[in-house]
């Protein structure tokens, strides 16, 4: 296809930034400013059975495969549509058998060449109207050696996995397209962020980074859609977030850092506004809290949050549930219930919770979350509606229907401007509220 731009927008040099997006003309907010389709995407292995492998969608009565057994559709038409990509995967599975374990990353980046030699000689795809895949920033002269034996051993899996079933183009070439990956690929979460699987979307991988950003990326099916979150003129820069927005200026520039190798100066970072929000302390304690003590507790908080994250491979829910709560007990010494490390533990317990079917506790859990997210992120923010949504869902179960009703009307409040009014997901809210 003819390489084409995308109305109302142009790639433009960003000051400072490099390349980037702006507007030509006015968007308003909940307006789709452009929708990318994947240029390659895989399905997490957990989500198999639910979800069609090809689009995505989520039913029941799903149709396997009949050679690898592993991979689900919705009809004929799926899979056809997913076989040039399924093929070599199909034949690795049924190869390896129980032991095919290659990561997410290692079986997108398969996809990824299997399509570029699918389109070799060929003009650019729909996905990259403004940006190619071969333009990816890699930052491999950035790269410290822990990021550099993660993507050796991601290749060797590559070649393990895939060899038989797949001619690979030059280690350096494979060097850096994991590298441009990792540094531009997304994930791909439903309405409750979950995570559904990861891709690559070139035109929106050419928006740069604000922790007040004017637009949100959601999903439908495979593609990509770029919403208008804030009111944006002709001539404005376009901002979509790279990261998780609850913490402080500090953390999130740590996480941009290490991540994607550059420091945010957008306003909210040069201004911190929410920063003493965030970082709320206790009311009425005996004595203030010395600057010494609040960084001790932060590295203890930010110690307990990866002991946590290594933890849920390895212990029991219960034994999880306890590392929540005595971090809160001991964070709440010093920290209020709004300080974004006591939510990030909270909002652990309650995922416990639920996968505990304690139902009571997730509900605790979550209507102690709600308020102050409502504080600490923007205002239409995914996490939000996604928290308004797992509350309002409990909420029904438990009986209390009209706190339901109330937490999923907040919820679509949110999503008719991130997803779009003729969201799938909008319907299916409307229809629990409905029954």
């Amino acid at each position: 296809m003819k390489q084409e731009g995308i109305e109302g927008t142009e790639r433009f040099c960003s000051p400072g930034k490099g390349r980037g997006l702006r507007a030509l003309k006015h968007f308003k907010v909940g307006d789709l400013v452009f929708a990318c389709p994947a240029y390659a995407y895989v399905l997490t292995v957990n989500e198999r059975a639910a979800h069609c492998e090809f689009c995505f969608t989520r039913r029941e009565g799903l149709s396997k495969c009949g050679k690898c057994k592993q991979a689900f559709y919705c009809n004929v038409d799926c899979q056809k549509g997913d076989w040039a990509m399924h093929k070599p995967e199909c034949a690795a599975m049924c190869a390896y058998g129980e032991n095919w374990c290659p990561s997410e990353t290692v079986r997108l980046v398969a996809r990824i060449v299997v399509k570029q030699k699918g389109h070799k000689g060929q003009d650019r795809s729909p996905s990259e109207r403004l940006l190619a895949l071969n333009e990816f920033e890699s930052h491999l002269d950035k790269l410290d050696d822990e990021k550099n034996e993660m993507n050796d051993a991601d290749i060797a899996a590559l070649h393990h996995f895939y060899s038989r079933h797949i001619d690979f183009p030059d280690k350096a070439t494979l060097i850096e397209l994991f590298a441009g990956v990792n540094n531009n690929g997304f994930t791909i979460e439903d309405e409750e962020l979950s995570h559904l699987g990861s891709a690559v979307f070139p035109d929106v991988a050419l928006m740069n980074h604000s922790c007040s950003p004017n637009v949100i990326v959601t999903y439908k099916g495979t593609t990509a859609e770029v919403r208008a979150v804030q009111d944006i003129s002709p001539g404005d820069e376009i901002f979509n977030s790279y990261i998780d927005l609850l913490y402080p200026t500090e953390d999130r520039n740590e996480r941009l850092i290490d991540s994607y190798f550059f420091e945010c100066d957008c306003k909210e970072c040069t201004t911190k506004s929410k920063d003493k929000a965030k970082m709320a302390l206790r009311k009425n304690l005996s004595s203030t809290p010395t600057p010494e003590e609040i960084r001790e507790m932060v590295t203890y908080a930010k110690n307990v949050i990866e002991e946590f994250r290594r933890a849920k491979h390895y212990k029991t829910p219960n034994e999880l549930l306890e590392i929540c709560e005595l971090s809160m007990d001991k964070m709440g010494a010093i920290f209020a219930d709004t300080n974004v490390y006591m939510l990030h533990m909270m909002y652990q317990a309650m995922g416990v919770c639920l996968y505990l079917q304690d139902w009571d506790g997730a509900m605790k859990w979550g209507e102690k979350i709600i308020k102050p997210y409502s504080v600490h992120y923007p205002p239409y923010s995914l996490n939000s509606a996604s928290m308004y949504l797992k509350l309002g869902r409990l909420y029904l179960g438990l009986e209390k229907k009209s706190q339901g009703v109330k937490a999923l009307k907040k919820a679509l409040a949110i999503m008719e401007i991130a997803h779009g009014k003729d969201h799938h997901y909008i319907a299916e809210v409307k229809k629990e509220m409905e029954e």
